[in-house]
């Protein structure tokens, strides 16, 4: 009987939290259009605001400030490309940050991933104020945590608002939109063990929400279109379980961290990407020097362990990441990195399978299936 796949992919999207399938299925029953003033649309109604309910209370702000969408993708483009004026992005930030405005002016990084603070200072002392600065809470590919709160004050000084993709960071470690100061943030709740296809835009009140979808009064007359009952269920369900979970870090960190050692000991010129910046305790991003991204793709997924090159949402296209390459990584070692991502179902044994493929491409040796 073949062996279940070792999953180290929770960056790209994490399986489904019983919780959220619980919400999500019993939801399923229940059929009214939540815009509906009859008993089966008020009770569809309840389940969407107890989710919006869930959502405000683990990010500590109000029901009301949470606009339920299709992912964090619409989120991000709803905001970005939804703003006029001068825009500022990370080099890092995710696709759907970055090809929303394209014409953007991007903000470099250091060589560890982390936002150049500097650079920031002398373009805000400059000519023409940034209407919106976009900057992740965490990367998807290496897992280094931005200062969301420093360049908050920067933007302040300017007058300009801030957007915060924290995708990776909501389950992964506390968040408090209040706390943190941004005008905008996205989520997705598939990246934290909700289903996929939903997500929210976090709003500060008083702030303006841009229009991406028109035509009907839903979500306070903030984004058209009948509301994914059962994925909102699941997702308030999912992001509740995450928060309660949170404890659960400490050992993927020591998982991450007996996975780097070994990395480390087999060979001690693999590269990991912003190790040494603050980093989320689940992401390894690691180069192997004379090996191909998408040969070593191959292998892992010949023996059954499920990694990423780059982010997953390149309709498996591989090319060299331009998060590496923003932090100076040259482009031959761009193309060598892969990224194990953990979560609340990895093991010892998932890890112990990583590296014996990982230690066979080390040596030369040629990728098997195992049974």
């Amino acid at each position: 009987m073949p062996r279940p796949p070792a999953y180290l992919d929770y960056n790209a999207t994490t399986p489904l939290r019983p919780a959220a399938r619980d919400a999500l299925t019993a939801a399923l029953d229940v059929y009214g259009n939540p815009s509906s003033v009859h008993g089966a649309g008020r009770a569809a109604r309840r389940l969407v605001e107890d989710a919006r309910g869930q959502v405000a209370a683990v990010l500590g702000t109000l029901p009301a400030q949470i606009v339920f969408t299709g992912g964090a993708t619409e989120a991000n483009n709803t905001v970005l490309a939804g703003t006029d004026g001068v825009i500022l992005v990370a080099a890092t930030e995710h696709d759907s940050v970055l090809a929303a405005v394209p014409e953007a002016e991007r903000i470099p990084v250091t060589a560890d991933g982390v936002v150049d603070l500097a650079w920031l200072d002398d373009r805000l002392a400059g000519s023409a104020a940034p209407s919106l600065i976009a900057v992740q809470a965490v990367n998807n590919e290496t897992g280094v945590i931005q200062p969301v709160t420093d360049i908050v004050a920067r933007a302040r000084t300017v007058g300009a608002r801030v957007h915060c993709d924290a995708v990776q960071a909501v389950g992964r470690m506390a968040m408090d939109f209040d706390t943190l100061g941004v005008d905008y943030l996205s989520l997705s709740a598939h990246k934290l063990g909700g289903p996929k296809g939903v997500g929210a835009l976090v709003v500060r009140d008083g702030v303006p929400v841009p229009k991406l979808m028109t035509g009907g009064g839903q979500e306070r007359r903030r984004r058209a279109g009948t509301e994914n009952v059962p994925a909102i269920a699941g997702f308030g369900a999912a992001i509740a379980d995450a928060a309660a979970s949170l404890t659960d870090g400490d050992r993927i960190r020591g998982l991450r961290e007996r996975l780097e050692t070994a990395l480390r000991a087999r060979r001690p010129d693999a590269p990991i990407y912003g190790a040494a910046a603050d980093r989320v305790a689940n992401t390894v991003c690691v180069g192997l020097p004379g090996v191909r991204s998408e040969t070593q793709l191959m292998a892992f997924d010949l023996d059954g362990v499920a990694v990423s090159a780059g982010a997953a949402c390149s309709s498996g296209k591989i090319a060299a990441s331009h998060v590496l390459l923003a932090m100076g990584v040259p482009v031959d070692a761009a193309g060598e990195a892969i990224r194990a991502s953990l979560g609340w179902g990895t093991t010892e044994d998932d890890l112990d399978r990583f590296l014996t493929t990982w230690t066979r491409l080390a040596a030369g040796g040629p990728s098997r299936r195992v049974a």
